[in-house]
């Protein structure tokens, strides 16, 4: 097969924040051609879980998000930390503190871009299984989120009615669903 990996001529930040960064790149592709400007955004590493309680119930989230306006159902996820020791830590971290939830067993179902053309980094889907309800939600000061529980009947509903907008979720559910063998949507 080709190689059509670019080389970064000259790369210049923009922008520079802990939740968003925009760099300016100057590519050459491997016939010479200069691709300038390039502009590339930088993210932290993601999470996320399709959660299940002890009884098999799906955890969704309700909140607002504002580039949309929308206020929309999404599963549980976030950041990765500094101080998270690994991945399977952050995701439970952020479903204890998102959810109230702490889960027996976490199966890594893969990772997954929202746009890697321009964005630079991963968000690595979980399966969480066996949630307990074990505190109250400690939520970030920008977070208002509300906790639901859904049949897996419902939330494959949900997907055929287009309730779940959120695409690298809707990504993580299928690949789930998959897991559970409960795919045939």
């Amino acid at each position: 097969m080709k190689d059509l990996s670019w080389k970064t001529v000259s790369s210049e930040y923009l922008y520079h924040d802990t939740w968003f960064t925009i760099k300016k790149e100057t590519c050459e592709t491997k016939e010479g051609k200069i691709i300038s400007p390039y502009y590339v955004y930088e993210f932290p590493t993601w999470v996320t879980a399709v959660a299940l309680t002890e009884d098999g119930k799906v955890i969704l989230e309700r909140q607002y998000r504002h580039a949309l306006g929308l206020t929309n159902y999404e599963i549980p996820g976030g950041c990765v930390d500094d101080t998270d020791a690994n991945l399977e830590d952050a995701i439970a971290r952020e479903l204890l503190e998102e959810t109230g939830y702490r889960f027996e067993k976490f199966e890594y179902l893969g990772k997954t871009s929202s746009n890697p053309s321009t964005n630079n980094n991963w968000m690595h889907m979980y399966l969480a299984i066996g949630g307990k309800l074990m505190q109250d939600q400690k939520l970030d000061h920008n977070e208002e989120i509300e906790v639901y529980l859904f049949s897996i009947d419902e939330l494959k509903q949900m997907l055929r009615e287009n309730q779940i907008i959120q695409s690298m979720h809707v990504t993580a559910i299928f690949y789930a669903l998959a897991k559970l063998g409960k795919l045939d949507y």
